[in-house]
């Protein structure tokens, strides 16, 4: 996910630091009368439609306010969310979801026809969702979303009673359950949805869920306000009275704002104080499925060169970045799928098994390469463009790759600083050269981290096409064997690593700032940032 997504992770900065939180002042303790925590979010959602976020900003108030057939626990594994069992055929194609009693934030209950209404709400083509792709496991969903049929009732997602949701897949997807617990696949309520139309999910009048908590408040570009759900099935599990969810886009103001008690828990973090703040336990690095990676435009000369990507991709010195600029909280990244991700049988670390795929600041072979393009030494090599955000960290670290391009290859760089929705923009438009992208994994399995380089794919922004790559990623989402679908998608990072249309820069970890007395908030380690429906205050 953007963090973007996604994905994308992006560890973001927005508009202007608002001072604000009048009223929040010290918080109660499990004793008092109130239990309320206090998370920066540092941006502005794009939206709280889970048919439309692409970000796990967003991805991260939805899973608050909204519940999947499953609900990810502790372990990132799926356990009952609405759905409190299910059946799955022998061969894998056949879900048979049993809901439980639960109703939406103003009272209504929670059917299997929300949830049909939802999915293909996604894949209905004027919806536009970016995401429609996670739900062409459904049988008959790709074709639908297409535009190939246009009988909603052929895709494989059917309510045989108001509690019984059937679902067939068109392949074995060992990471299907993982997915109905995504934002993309959470219900919506049909009659708000429809009557409200784009708004519906701007307004707390008009935002309906099903989650553990319920919109109070959105005041664009300063605060969420989130409040307890009473109508959520499991409330009583829920401490949390309030969260507030501020949008402090400066790291310096908002590590200030922790520090006097203002703050409670956050992920944007000042460059250069990690260090610091985890020696006096104020903040702590946690596991994370994600990558950052530069991404090459191949419609902008002289970017469709191979050789020049793969120059550009080897001049640069990842564990300087990963040691001094992060500080040691993330890992240079010789390939594209993190470690961590499963291999086949489950045990096994697909990155791991895979190894490297270049060396690390192998300037020799960069300045060959460039030269090999007709560019020696740099010369008559044209300036690039390097977009960014203007996150504090994510521009130290294009500045320092910047001046290694300048120093190892000759090439200069100008950095291209954007505020994040300008930014996304820019991405969606393929206005760039050079971009900066980070991307957080949706579920633990390769593939969400691989078919972002499909060449049909919404994030393959840098227009990048390859045959072989293509069908063998295709025929990983086909296959029932995961043995055979493992070794596709090792071959197919092969490819993407040779043709270089992306150059991999570390994979991070999640560093993040936590009050002692915050208590049982969960980071999950791909999806979303932090799960809020078990935490607690306790002073």
């Amino acid at each position: 996910m953007f963090g973007l997504r996604k994905h994308f992770i992006f560890l973001l900065t927005v508009l202007t630091a608002s001072i604000f939180l009048a009223g929040c002042g010290v918080l109660q303790g499990k004793s008092g009368t109130e239990q309320v925590l206090t998370y920066n979010l540092a941006v502005d959602p794009e939206t709280l439609d889970p048919a439309l976020s692409t970000g796990v900003i967003e991805q991260t108030v939805e899973n608050a306010l909204f519940e999947g057939l499953v609900r990810l626990d502790a372990k990132g594994q799926p356990a009952p969310g609405m759905a409190e069992r299910w059946e799955v055929s022998a061969d894998g194609l056949k879900y048979t979801f049993y809901l439980r009693e639960g109703r939406w934030s103003n009272g209504d209950p929670v059917t299997a026809e929300d949830f049909v209404y939802a999915w293909r709400r996604v894949l209905a083509p004027e919806t536009g969702s970016s995401y429609s792709y996670q739900l062409y496991c459904l049988k008959n969903a790709r074709q639908f979303n297409e535009g190939k049929i246009k009988n909603p009732g052929l895709v494989g997602v059917k309510a045989l009673s108001g509690k019984v949701l059937a679902v067939e897949l068109e392949q074995p997807t060992p990471y299907f359950l993982s997915l109905t617990g995504f934002p993309t696949l959470f219900p919506v309520h049909r009659e708000t949805v429809e009557k409200n139309k784009a708004a519906w999910a701007s307004l707390p009048d008009t935002l309906v869920g099903n989650g553990p908590f319920k919109l109070a408040a959105w005041e664009h570009n300063s605060k969420i306000t989130l409040v307890k759900n009473p109508d959520y099935w499991d409330h009583g599990a829920v401490k949390l009275d309030r969260i507030v969810m501020t949008m402090v886009d400066n790291p310096n103001t908002g590590l200030t704002m922790f520090e006097n008690g203002q703050i409670d828990m956050g992920d944007n973090l000042p460059a250069g104080e990690l260090e610091r703040l985890v020696q006096e336990g104020k903040a702590k690095i946690g596991p994370d499925l994600s990558v950052d990676y530069f991404m090459f435009n191949l419609k902008r000369k002289p970017f469709a060169d191979q050789k020049v990507r793969k120059a550009l991709a080897l001049a640069i010195d990842r564990s300087v970045i990963a040691g001094e600029i992060k500080q040691g909280a993330a890992v240079p990244a010789l390939a594209f799928v993190p470690p961590g991700v499963a291999d086949a049988g489950g045990e096994a670390d697909f990155r791991k098994t895979g190894g490297d795929y270049f060396k690390d600041n192998d300037v020799e072979s960069a300045r060959l390469l460039l030269a090999g393009a007709g560019y020696p030494g740099g010369k008559g090599f044209p300036r690039i463009e390097l977009l960014t955000t203007s996150n504090q960290s994510v521009k130290m670290v294009t500045q320092a790759v910047a001046e290694m391009w300048r120093k190892n290859l000759g090439v200069n760089v100008v950095i291209r600083e954007q505020e994040w929705k300008a930014y996304l923009d820019s991405l969606d438009r393929g206005d760039f050269q050079v971009a900066w992208v980070g991307w957080n994994g949706d579920y633990n399995d390769p593939m969400t981290f691989l078919d972002l380089w499909l060449s049909n794919s919404p994030y393959n922004q840098g227009k990048w096409v390859n045959q072989k790559y293509d069908e063998l990623i295709n025929n990983a989402r086909n296959t029932g064997d995961n043995q055979r679908r493992m070794a596709d998608m090792h071959l197919a990072e092969q490819i993407l690593l040779e043709e270089m249309p992306v150059a991999p820069l570390f994979f991070p970890m999640r560093p993040y700032l936590e009050k002692s007395y915050v208590k049982n908030a969960i980071h999950p380690n791909f999806a979303f940032d932090v799960e809020f429906k078990w935490a607690y205050i306790a002073k």
